[in-house]
C-alpha cells in the first residue's frame, strides 16, 4: 500500500464529486493506513467522533464511487479496503485474491498475485468475481511455527 497524504485524499474526493469533509478524510486515512480490510465495527472503535450512521453513509458512498471495495470475512462480516486506481463508479475491478486468516480473522487483499483468465461456459456473462483463500497469515504462521 502506498503512503497517502491529505492532499491525495482531497483530490480523490474531488475526482468522485464528493465533499471534502473531516469524517470522509479521516475514514480514507484510516483505510489507506491499514494492510488489511477493516470492518465498520473496527472503524467505529477507533473513530469515536464519527457516529455509526455517518460512517455507514461514508462507506456506502465510497463503495458506490469505486474508492473502496467490500469483502466478507469468514464470519460473514463486511470489511472494506481501498480500491485500485482502475475501479470506477458502480464497477469495481477488484479481481484479486482475498486471503482470510483462520487464526486472527484478518482479510488481506493480495493484489500482487496474477489471476488467470476465467473461461466460463457459453451463455455466462460475469460482472466480476471474488476469489478467496483461507489459511494462516505470515504473522499467525510465525507464531505457530517456532524455530527449534
Amino acid at each position: 500500500m502506498t503512503t497517502h497524504s491529505a492532499h491525495t485524499f482531497e483530490a480523490l474526493l474531488d475526482k468522485h464529486h464528493l465533499k471534502k469533509t473531516g469524517p470522509r478524510l479521516k475514514v480514507l486515512s484510516m483505510l489507506a493506513a491499514k494492510n488489511v480490510a477493516t470492518s465498520q465495527p473496527d472503524l467505529e472503535g477507533v473513530m469515536a467522533d464519527i457516529d455509526r450512521v455517518t460512517l455507514y453513509r461514508i462507506l456506502n458512498a465510497f463503495e458506490e464511487k469505486g474508492i473502496i471495495h467490500k469483502v466478507f470475512d469468514l464470519n460473514g462480516t463486511a470489511n472494506y479496503a481501498m480500491c485500485s486506481s482502475n475501479c470506477e463508479e458502480n464497477h469495481h475491478h477488484d479481481e484479486h485474491l482475498h486471503f482470510n486468516c483462520t487464526s486472527c480473522n484478518n482479510v488481506y487483499c493480495l493484489d500482487e498475485l496474477e489471476i488467470p483468465d476465467l473461461h466460463l461456459p457459453k451463455g455466462f456473462k460475469p460482472d466480476g468475481f471474488t476469489l478467496y483463500a483461507t489459511g494462516l497469515c505470515p504473522k499467525c504462521n510465525k507464531v505457530l511455527v517456532k524455530p527449534r
